[in-house]
């Protein structure tokens, strides 16, 4: 049986989106729109809390964020998807490659990004969450545990 077309196609546009804002630079839309409340990104063996987006993304290189069609699985009003990315630096057009693991909820606005994994593929063959001694991206805030 195959997924409810109307999710899929939101959740496609929520994925592109995502994409396109990121692009253009524009983080807080993202988290204003496109992002439960609770949502987390998690790279370079940290997790941050939607608090430290900003911070985290002023840190990061620009450029252009290519990403595929999202395969989902969809349980009522959750779901996960893996979507490939291809990011190429505007600066020297280098590209960092893999792909994005998410969780989604359906809330009332719709379905929005809950969390957001980051597996890059390595030139020697192999994927990892990032580098996490690189000096120029911050620390996530701390949060009671």
């Amino acid at each position: 049986m195959g997924l409810p077309v109307e999710d899929v196609v939101e959740l496609e546009q929520l994925c592109a989106t995502y994409a396109l804002k990121m692009t253009q630079g524009d983080i807080h839309y993202i988290i204003e729109h496109l992002c439960t409340a609770d949502g987390t990104y998690s790279a370079f063996g940290e997790t941050y809390g939607l608090e430290d987006w900003p911070r985290l993304v002023e840190a990061a290189p620009k450029g252009l964020f290519l990403t595929g069609t999202p395969v989902l699985e969809l349980d009522g009003e959750t779901g996960s998807g893996e979507v490939p990315l291809l990011f190429i630096d505007q600066t020297d057009h280098h590209m960092r490659m893999g792909w994005y693991s998410d969780t989604y909820r359906r809330t009332e606005d719709g379905w929005r990004l809950r969390t957001r994994t980051m597996t890059f593929l390595r030139r020697h063959g192999g994927a990892d969450s990032g580098r996490p001694h690189d000096a120029a991206r911050p620390k996530p805030a701390a949060r009671p545990g």
